[in-house]
């Protein structure tokens, strides 16, 4: 499991109001189905990992499959984390 991966599932555990812990979550669960994660959580979720990689992310162009798992959406903030080329 990569740090992007691990903080990623702490953001996770605040958003979801603590009902796991980081160590319960598998980074290929998926948030929404089998974590429950709703609407607000997920709102709640992006805005602080914004916050945690002091990223931006583009709202626009995130659908949920973004957020099928820790590993797919980790891919997503590494993305944004890396200079444009």
């Amino acid at each position: 499991m990569t740090d992007t991966e691990t903080r990623v599932m702490k953001v996770l555990t605040k958003a979801l109001s603590r009902r796991l812990e980081p160590v319960q979550i598998s980074p290929d669960v998926d948030m929404v189905t089998a974590l429950g994660l709703d609407s607000l959580e997920a709102i709640e979720f992006l805005l602080q990992i914004e916050d945690e990689f002091d990223i931006e992310l583009d709202f626009e162009n995130l659908s949920l499959q973004h957020l099928h798992s820790v590993r797919t959406f980790s891919a997503e903030v590494i993305e944004r984390r890396e200079p444009s080329r």
